[in-house]
């Protein structure tokens, strides 16, 4: 399966809007491929307003979140891989969500999925019982 991270990424985003909030998203201006200006970034990591009044031509999609703003009075373009994006909360409230730190993997790397998984020997046990949910406040 695809990764949830730029689908959640979109949802909260669109959630704080709507809310009359302002989304910041926590970057980790170190990971490979981001583009971000290095001057405003702390201990390798860097909070981005990307607020509609604060960005232009902001574009999410499942591989980036790409957009235009301004530092300093200085246009940058800004490009942040899905995987960089450590979380994204509302600056008013702080609500949002924090999400676990992701490795690069390298182009060279050669990664089978399949690697360290066994062969399936039969059909996984069936769940016994009557399926629950549980209600989380």
């Amino acid at each position: 399966m695809n990764s949830s991270r730029p689908y959640l990424v979109r949802a909260l985003y669109e959630w704080i809007v709507d809310n009359d909030c302002t989304p910041h998203l926590l970057v980790n201006s170190d990971y490979p491929a981001v583009q971000v200006p290095q001057g405003f970034a702390s201990d390798g990591q860097i909070v981005l307003n990307i607020s509609p009044s604060a960005v232009r031509h902001l574009h999410m999609d499942n591989d980036a979140v790409t957009f235009e703003g301004r530092f300093g009075g200085v246009p940058h373009s800004l490009h942040v891989p899905i995987a960089a994006i450590l979380g994204i909360y509302a600056r008013e409230n702080g609500q949002g969500m924090v999400f676990d730190l992701e490795s690069p993997l390298e182009e060279d790397d050669d990664v089978d999925p399949d690697d360290d998984v066994p062969p399936p020997d039969s059909e996984p046990p069936r769940p016994s019982g009557r399926p629950s949910l549980k209600v989380v406040k």
